[in-house]
């Protein structure tokens, strides 16, 4: 049962985050910095000297996955190198290619034998993982590793996975981002989310009781929005226990069923009401918007007039392009399903990498 009361409550939520997750996710901006400094210490500008074939974004279990996509994301309407979103290195990898690759799991046996046979093949690699292991030994000597520098707990690695790949795509001019001003306004984030705050101010807080005792449909209305849904779906199952729908939007529209569930929802319509119980499961549509180009903005007014009743998640408040206004909004829903978890005490477990206890 969810104990709302808990999070407006700052010295209880202290006793109950006992393994300081909260000040963990809130290190985002010092991990991005941390990044960015390890890189250009590393030599980061040496992979730029050319502008390779393909870059290869291997999306490995964990927050890496959508950490890859939402650089793809930003990628896409310019970008004049292919980008490829892979499991695994694929099997044409040559000298003229780029890799760029993230993991909480210093054992993953199947990212070590990519990068081992990327390195051999001459390609360029950059990883972000731990420093010992078999994906630290498969790129040591041959490759970029970006051990961490801030010390948080695993799956907390959202942002130093999203700066690697923003430091390499902006060496190599692909994308620029002003990383300074990336890692100020998560900052500013951690800040408004702050256990300190009450729910009605803090917005982390706010989302996370919008979300109680629901089934979140997480709905992007451009390709970086959809990619942080992702995110957030990740977060929300990991600390929270709940499991949330994901899509573009335009995607979401053609499934009419649960289109038309939506609609009735938003409008506060009583689809999902049980005649033996008055407790409602409804589900609550969350609209991501992250893109400010007249094309998403054209998706929202269609959204906005669909789905009345719908949440719109923007962030107007924040400044600097895509890539912050993404970043700023994937902390915002991690620092919600760790209030939910917290509040919901589904916090805690085995680990990412233990198997589930029976």
């Amino acid at each position: 049962m969810l104990d709302d009361t808990l999070l407006d409550d700052p010295s209880r939520l202290a006793d109950t985050d006992t393994a300081g997750l909260l000040r963990a996710a809130a290190m985002a901006g010092a991990q991005v910095r941390a990044v960015a400094e390890s890189a250009e210490e590393a030599g980061v500008e040496r992979l730029a000297e050319d502008r390779p074939r393909a870059l290869v974004l291997v999306t490995r279990p964990g927050i890496g996955v959508a950490a890859s996509q939402l650089l793809a994301a930003l990628l896409t309407t310019a970008c004049p190198v292919p980008v490829v979103l892979a499991e695994a290195v694929p099997s044409w990898i040559g000298a003229l290619d780029l890799v760029i690759a993230h993991t909480d799991d210093p054992g993953d046996v199947v990212l070590a034998e990519s990068l081992d046979r990327a390195t051999r093949r001459g390609a360029r690699v950059i990883v972000t993982a731990p420093p010992d292991g078999p994906v630290a030994a498969a790129a040591a000597g041959r490759g970029l590793l970006l051990p961490p520098r801030i010390p948080v707990p695993t799956g907390f690695g959202f942002a130093r996975a999203l700066t690697a790949g923003l430091v390499v795509v902006g060496a190599l001019g692909l994308l620029r981002t002003d990383i300074a001003e990336l890692a100020d306004e998560l900052d500013r984030e951690a800040e408004r989310d702050h256990p300190m705050h009450e729910s009605f101010v803090n917005p982390a807080k706010s989302l996370a009781l919008r979300v109680a005792d629901r089934t979140p449909l997480l709905w992007g209305l451009d390709q970086a929005a959809t990619a942080v849904a992702w995110h957030a779906a990740f977060v929300l199952a990991s600390h929270a226990g709940v499991v949330s729908d994901v899509a573009g939007y335009q995607q979401a529209i053609g499934r009419a069923a649960l289109h038309r569930a939506a609609v009735q929802s938003s409008s506060g319509g009583d689809l999902f009401a049980d005649p033996d119980d008055e407790q409602l499961t409804q589900p609550r549509v969350l609209l991501l918007s992250v893109s400010r180009g007249d094309a998403a903005e054209a998706t929202r007014r269609a959204a906005e007039a669909t789905l009345a009743g719908a949440d719109v998640i923007r962030l107007d408040e924040v400044t600097g392009g895509d890539a912050t206004c993404a970043a700023v909004l994937a902390l915002r829903f991690e620092l919600a399903a760790l209030y939910l978890g917290l509040a919901a005490g589904t916090i805690g477990g085995p680990g990412y990498f233990a198997p589930a206890a029976v």
